[in-house]
């Protein structure tokens, strides 16, 4: 009796205990508490090293640090419809199916439309004042910005500077965490670098990559601000979008670098590389703009291109390096210093020049009564030269501008023209029209260029006037012939050509 009652209570004692099981997992909860412990790996497969995890803290730390300094900001644009924007193919496209030209009909009476676009600015004062881009204010009715905290503010424009693609805006208050400046000459190639903007629409987005190169410059990002706009700018693999135009790039200190500004792309979105204007440009050229609402900048008045390979070897110079004087503007600094076409610059205050927009970039830190120095390639020697820049007009100031032995069986000569066929063009004596209306007292007037020959692949294009070749003076055919006579095969001869828009040193290698 007694082991049946034992039994009895065992299998009261396991019915509870199973009714109490089914309570508690019929509860939220309860399997998860129970079986937690059990999901997963006790631990990380791999304990991060200590100096990647420094890296990553300092990504984390820089991140905090600088988003809220950058701003995004919406613009109303007015669009003042399509009239005289239409290319001329296609307007010829409707005359030839005989259909009316809406750019003549259709347009002529429409209203101004209204869109909206946006990017991103840096705050760079406590009070409010705000870098970003020219692009992305250009033509703006209205500006708002939003801070990082979601507050909306009107904002009011300072000051604009198209030729670097920058602009300063400002809104009302104080307190604002504005952006540390950094120092262009700390910036080296190879180290990190983070984006912050707001691309896309999705606002303070950080990303991250290295610097790719530093001086990046003939990409023709900003052609549409004609042949003095400054391109000199950081180059970055952090992704840069839509959107992050004005926005900031900082170091792993926090200190602000560059103001992203365009991207490398064929689908109009990131594909690998970003631009930024460098810190020294962009803290010029916003101190200008907040102090005076406008751009005090000197010039120097030539027109100029980077030194290539061929051109070294016809000017004499033993390095691929210097920046070569196409043209002086009359009366310009340049002209009163004594500053000749076919020169080459080869040092700036100092610094020496490898490429035309480092010389654009320097000069455009500079205001007008600023004295540069200069070290000058002249005639197979160096020259120093002092120029006082002179206030910016209307014309261009510093610009760039990149546009065997001879047997008598190559150059066949006439009374009317003069054939140099190796070299791939034509020439032919001066009217006294073509002095007159070239402003020009010798030279041989280039008839005809061969769409094969190597004249054509430097640059040279018909009605164009050689004055010189290598220097010397050309009055005649025959003395063009008798300079290229006298080159052997492989070398070089440096021709002065002056069109009816600028003049264009030209270097030919002799086949």
């Amino acid at each position: 009796m007694k082991q049946n009652a034992l039994k009895s209570a065992g299998f009261i004692a396991l019915g509870s205990i199973a009714l109490v099981m089914l309570v508690l997992s019929l509860s939220p909860g309860f399997m998860t508490k129970v079986f937690a412990e059990d999901i997963g790996a006790k631990q990380p497969p791999v304990k991060m090293n200590e100096h990647v995890r420094a890296l990553n803290n300092a990504f984390e730390e820089v991140s905090k640090a600088v988003v809220p300094s950058v701003v995004s900001i919406s613009v109303v644009i007015e669009n003042k419809g399509m009239k005289n924007q239409m290319h001329d193919e296609f307007k010829d496209f409707f005359k030839f199916f005989g259909q009316p030209n809406p750019d003549e009909s259709q347009q002529e009476d429409q209203a101004p439309q209204e869109s909206e676009a946006s990017g991103s600015g840096v705050i760079v004062t406590d009070n409010g004042y705000i870098v970003t881009n020219y692009h992305v204010v250009e033509n703006a009715k209205e500006i708002k910005v939003t801070t990082n905290d979601k507050k909306e503010h009107k904002a009011k424009l300072i000051g604009t500077d198209p030729l670097t693609d920058l602009a300063v805006i400002k809104i009302e208050g104080s307190g604002f965490p504005m952006a540390y400046i950094g120092n262009i000459e700390d910036v080296k190639i190879g180290e990190w670098v983070l984006a912050v903007g707001n691309p896309l629409g999705l606002n303070s987005t950080v990303t991250a990559g290295i610097v790719s190169a530093i001086g990046r410059g003939g990409l023709s990002i900003l052609r549409d601000r004609g042949p003095s706009a400054v391109e000199n700018f950081i180059q970055t693999d952090a992704a840069i979008n839509p959107g992050n135009s004005g926005g900031g790039l900082f170091n792993l200190e926090g200190s602000l670098v560059g103001i992203n500004t365009a991207i490398a792309t064929r689908t109009g979105s990131y594909i690998g590389y970003g631009f930024a204007i460098p810190i020294d440009l962009v803290k010029s050229v916003i101190t200008d703009l907040i102090q005076n609402g406008k751009i005090s900048r000197g010039q120097i008045g030539v027109m100029i291109r980077s030194v290539d390979e061929l051109m070294a070897k016809s000017l004499g110079l033993n390095d691929v390096a210097g920046v070569l004087v196409n043209d002086v503007i009359k009366n310009s600094a340049a002209d009163k210093a004594g500053i000749e076409s076919g020169d080459v610059i080869l040092e700036l205050d100092g610094k020496t020049l490898s490429t035309s927009n480092e010389l654009q970039s320097i000069v455009a830190k500079k205001k007008a009564g600023d004295n540069v120095n200069m070290v000058i390639w002249r005639d197979g020697k160096k020259i120093n030269k002092q120029v006082k820049l002179q206030a910016r007009e209307t014309k261009d100031d510093t610009a760039t501008k990149e546009a065997s032995k001879g047997d008598d069986e190559d150059m066949t000569d006439n009374a009317n023209s003069m054939n140099f066929d190796k070299l791939g063009f034509t020439v032919k004596p001066l009217t006294s029209d073509d002095k007159e209306n070239y402003d020009v007292q010798n030279g041989v007037i280039i008839s005809k260029v061969d769409r094969n020959g190597e004249a054509i692949k430097r640059g040279i294009v018909p009605n164009g006037i050689i004055i010189k070749a290598d220097r010397t003076k050309i009055t005649s055919m025959k003395e063009l012939k008798k300079v290229i006579s006298e080159k052997k095969s492989g070398d070089a001869v440096m021709l002065q050509i002056k069109y009816k828009d600028a003049n264009r040193i030209v270097a030919l290698e002799i086949p």
